[in-house]
């Protein structure tokens, strides 16, 4: 009885550990770790206001410094129609989130010295070879001009192959148009098919001249399994998810974790059109790198700290130290135009690296941080950021399909860094 009065209670307040899940890392006190107590209060906050608000159903947030747990906590919903309470161990469609976890299956081939960064993308798969660039002309039409150089392994992970996703709020040129949306590929066809596909469309740059977010980490996750002969999903299990202890993270749900998946409302609460995450309940025909992936925050949390740490957590070795910085270092250089910041609007003052936007400068930023921050997020409404010079590792796990995702990243962000006093 009392057990199950302790777990109701849990799941009303949705501001403690589930009793039957454990911590993804050791636990401390906010005071010991250099939080105010008080102002790791303002989470709870912001989601309470929010929540009541019917902005957002629900949220999961985990904070970590120095590898030890300062906050672990499940706000509001899980399923809005439901009304199920938002279990700490929630499933989180990541979208986005799952590029630095392909990008890391790459890197691993790559210090076994099976995809150096310069190799072309046509080695792999040679239709990439015949793509032409398409340059918008005045009368609406399209030029085709040949590929000045090849499309490089190394374009992939920092997004300049001259790709692009088609879909996007802020992608409504010709060329956009003629792109499928970011996981629609995966819904619909196999890997073969997605390479055809996509290999038939237009480049929008010139490869190595132009940030330009899209399909490329896709295509990278596609070569993986062409250099490792495995499935992209069975590769990171073995190399990445399992000696992490990502107990969660998968491409393809079972039954367990399809029951705890966080769900958004059916309309967008600032527009009131109908929104989805189409990957809900589509299930995906092959494992795309750039969007398709599932995991809880615990699970991403590790994921993190394992970066952070420099490629290693609890004993397990992933990448090298030298391997985690060239990662997070910023590979966008001045001959390359830089458009992290029109893809996120609090990105002002970032490259980008090995498929992780980097902070570069002090201020421009909308979000407090420090130069050598590496961050990403997920269109569905996760985020995460690292700050090593804070040995800091944030998670957060909404269902916000909508423009509100990118809100609730600035106000974590800023709330985060409001609390830390030392």
């Amino acid at each position: 009885m009392r057990k199950t009065a302790i777990a109701a209670a849990v799941a009303a307040t949705g501001l403690a550990f589930n009793i039957a899940h454990a911590a993804p890392l050791p636990e401390i006190k906010p005071d010991q770790a250099g939080f105010s107590k008080a102002g790791l209060a303002r989470l709870d906050d912001f989601f309470a206001r929010e929540i009541a608000a019917k902005r957002v159903p629900g949220a999961v947030v985990a904070i970590a410094r120095d590898g030890k747990l300062v906050h672990y906590k499940a706000y509001g919903q899980l399923d809005p129609v439901k009304g199920t309470p938002m279990p700490i161990d929630a499933v989180f469609a990541l979208a986005s989130m799952t590029k630095p976890m392909a990008a890391v299956a790459g890197l691993t081939l790559m210090e076994q010295g099976r995809l150096p960064l310069q190799a072309k993308v046509a080695e792999y798969y040679p239709a990439f070879a015949d793509m032409k660039v398409g340059v918008p002309q005045e009368d609406g039409s399209l030029k085709m001009e040949p590929q000045a150089r090849p499309i490089l392994i190394h374009d992939l992970y920092r997004h300049t192959s001259g790709l692009m996703y088609g879909g996007r709020p802020d992608s409504s040129s010709a060329l956009a148009r003629l792109y499928p949306e970011g996981t629609a590929p995966a819904v619909e066809g196999d890997t073969a098919a997605f390479i055809d596909r996509i290999t038939k469309l237009p480049l929008v740059h010139q490869p190595g001249t132009e940030f330009e977010y899209g399909f490329s980490i896709d295509v990278l996750g596609a070569v993986v399994e062409k250099v490792s002969g495995e499935r992209l999903g069975d590769y990171l299990k073995a190399n990445v998810w399992t000696p992490l202890g990502m107990k969660d993270v998968t491409f393809h749900l079972t039954d367990a974790q399809r029951a705890r998946l966080a769900r958004p409302f059916a309309n967008d609460p600032l527009t009131g059109k109908p929104q989805s995450i189409r990957v809900l309940d589509a299930p995906i025909k092959f494992d795309c790198g750039g969007a398709c992936s599932f995991a809880t925050v615990g699970d991403y949390l590790r994921f993190g700290q394992m970066l952070l740490n420099g490629g290693e957590l609890d004993g397990q070795r992933i990448l090298s130290p030298r391997t985690v910085h060239h990662m997070t270092s910023n590979h966008l250089g001045p001959e390359i135009k830089n458009n992290v910041a029109a893809v996120e609007p609090h990105r002002g003052g970032f490259g980008f690296g090995l498929s992780v936007a980097v902070r570069t400068s002090e201020g421009l930023s909308s979000v407090p941080g420090n130069p050598g921050e590496f961050t990403w997020n997920g269109a569905n409404g996760t985020q995460f950021f690292c700050d090593p010079k804070e040995h800091l590792v944030v998670v957060v796990g909404t269902a916000a399909p909508g423009e509100l995702r990118k809100y609730y990243r600035e106000n974590v962000q800023d709330i985060v860094y409001g609390a830390m006093v030392k």
